[in-house]
């Protein structure tokens, strides 16, 4: 009778603990509602853009993350400051070298809960195929049922950082010295994601 138990017991313990700890749940990023922007100083005026081409994975659970996780991919020559002849420098070998390097990459290690709704997205961030550790502030915005989609959920993460991009390998320095090109750039992450209820 013992046996049958422990048995029954290490079986109810099997379920609650894949049920509890099992993997986060996937979303699906609502590209026409996200976005991912920056902004640069540009002698006594800010340069504003944006990247037009950019994919996210994410796994995400709030009960849950040590399994959720966040991996951007985006595309370097989808720069858009709305300039073109701009953008085409901006591609060029002075900045990202989009030819060469056609992507950039973060990919989490790590999500940690800050608080009032705050992530600590903790990762490694690949630029121009060098690799530096990133911590990306996301907020959570909410995690609510669709009103125009029946049947699905709605999830928003906004986060903003500041990146030197001289020490990020995104240009020598030499516009920077110039006094025509901020070294510091604010990026602001804005995503909307989904997932059938």
């Amino acid at each position: 009778m013992k046996t049958i138990q422990i048995i029954a017991i290490s079986l109810l313990l099997a379920f609650t603990g894949s049920s509890a700890f099992g993997a986060a749940r996937s979303w699906e990023l609502d590209k026409a509602h996200s976005n991912i922007y920056f902004s640069v100083d540009h002698i006594f005026s800010k340069v504003n853009g944006h990247f037009n081409e950019f994919t996210l994975e994410l796994t995400f659970d709030p009960a849950n993350l040590a399994e959720s996780k966040f991996l951007f991919e985006i595309k370097t020559d989808s720069i858009d400051t709305n300039i073109g002849k701009r953008d085409k420098h901006l591609q060029s070998a002075d900045f990202f070298d989009a030819g060469k390097f056609p992507t950039m990459k973060f990919e989490s290690t790590q999500i940690s809960d800050a608080g009032n709704g705050m992530y600590d997205v903790a990762g490694k961030i690949t630029i121009k195929d060098q690799t530096y550790d990133l911590t990306l502030p996301l907020k959570l915005m909410g995690i609510a049922e669709h009103p125009a989609k029946k049947g699905t959920e709605v999830a928003g993460f906004n986060g903003t950082i500041t990146l030197d991009r001289l020490a990020h390998g995104v240009g020598n320095g030499k516009f920077h010295e110039m006094g025509i090109v901020g070294k510091d750039v604010e990026v602001f992450v804005s995503i909307e994601v989904l997932a059938k209820k």
